[in-house]
């Protein structure tokens, strides 16, 4: 970084012009700290960048998928991983607060940015009290890019844990097309009917896409 200009340094903008005023690779840059012996932070930011494609391409990245970037150890891929996850922790406190579902669009607002660039299935459990207020979050399955294994009894485990009284499960789709498969509406009606018989209430069960999402209930799929 000595060779850049001053006014050209990540944290000299950052302080001069604040945060909104750098760039994807200035800010990816100063998460890094520091760069290699042969380039700056700056131009190794614009490498991993390059490499996962895009910002959204960065958050799904695992720690091997990171450390086989070159100029990336184990540190590096640990500050990134640690700053992707605090920002997804940001962007979801004060609505985690206060989450109340009334309608499935509430529960796929609070989880679409966190599913949508996810390349492998993620299944996860929304659980509500009396008042359907938010109590705990679970992911409880990773798949394949075209499945996820679940089962009810660790749905229901985890339900009586937090003493649920009922419970919206939600998975995504990595082609981005949101429309339900015949395994999906099985495992619904599977969950359905285990529900029924410990008392928790499964109220929906969503398909998270692109920027789109289904509901099972609204589709009459439970």
């Amino acid at each position: 970084m000595r060779d850049v200009p001053s006014e050209e340094r990540p944290r000299e903008r950052m302080m001069e012009f604040g945060a909104e005023a750098l760039s994807h690779t200035e800010l990816l840059a100063i998460l890094l700290r520091t760069g290699t012996r042969s380039e700056s932070a700056v131009h190794l930011a614009g490498r991993i960048l390059q490499s996962c494609g895009s910002l959204g391409g960065l958050v799904d990245m695992s720690m091997e998928e990171l450390t086989a970037i070159r100029g990336i150890g184990p540190a590096k891929a640990v500050q990134l991983r640690a700053g992707i996850e605090l920002g997804r922790r940001l962007s979801r406190a004060g609505r985690e607060e206060r989450l109340t579902v009334r309608r499935p669009q509430d529960a796929a607002d609070y989880l679409m940015e966190q599913l949508r660039y996810l390349k492998k299935e993620h299944f996860i459990c929304l659980f509500l009290n009396t008042k359907n207020q938010l109590i705990a979050q679970e992911t409880l399955s990773v798949g394949t890019l075209n499945a996820s294994l679940v089962h009810p009894r660790e749905v229901f485990r985890a339900a009586i844990k937090c003493s649920s009284a009922s419970l919206i499960c939600v998975h995504n789709h990595p082609s981005g097309d949101p429309t339900p498969s015949p395994e999906d509406v099985s495992l619904t009606r599977r969950l359905v009917e285990a529900g029924e018989l410990v008392g928790i209430d499964v109220l929906d069960h969503l398909v998270i896409g692109e920027q789109s999402f289904v509901s099972l209930k609204e589709r009459g799929l439970m």
